[in-house]
């Protein structure tokens, strides 16, 4: 069993890879097994080592991608859209990703975009409502705030109705304001 393969290492090395990177955060099965993969263990020693931690309840993707969708929503602000492709990039199966995309309801997703919208509204400078260009400005902003949203994984519609919120709640004008239409 502690046989070394050509090219791999022991069942006990590719162990103590997987609990060096386990240390650092939780990881998926995939990712473990793409990491013993570049590290040259076979595939029959690196099936072996992860069947043996996820009996020992170290290795679990459900687990993984509940942390790992609550983590990334509050601390790094990702949307549901962003966090299915990172779960799908990290070999969560569909069905796990869905069941863990689920613990955030649109109310929490839409609270997380309304933060980040008022957060980053501080930095910009909304145009003066009665300046020759304060739509043209204006729609400049809106883009900004709702590309910001886009590459974090929240929905177009979404994303404009929270910017327009925010535009509101600080005076300017939207009256001529569509959403994505209008741009």
């Amino acid at each position: 069993m502690q046989q070394r393969d050509e090219g791999g290492g022991t069942e006990a090395q590719a162990k103590d890879v997987c609990l060096r990177l386990l240390t650092d955060r939780a990881r998926s099965r995939h990712e473990l097994e793409v990491s013993l993969a570049k590290k040259g263990f076979t595939p029959e020693i690196a099936s072996a080592v992860l069947d043996r931690l996820e009996k020992a309840k170290l290795v679990d993707d459900e687990s993984f991608a509940q942390q790992w969708v609550q983590s990334r929503h509050k601390y790094s602000g990702k949307g549901k859209r962003a966090l299915s492709m990172e779960l799908r990039n990290k070999g969560v199966s569909n069905e796990l990703a869905v069941h863990a995309l689920d613990l955030i309801d649109a109310d929490d997703e839409r609270q997380r975009a309304a933060e980040l919208v008022r957060k980053r509204f501080r930095t910009l400078q909304l145009p003066d409502p009665s300046g020759p260009d304060a739509r043209t400005e204006r729609d400049k902003v809106v883009r900004k705030l709702v590309g910001m949203l886009a590459r974090r994984g929240y929905s177009q519609s979404m994303a404009f109705a929270v910017v327009k919120e925010q535009l509101d709640r600080a005076g300017a004008d939207t009256e001529d304001f569509d959403g994505p239409d209008s741009m």
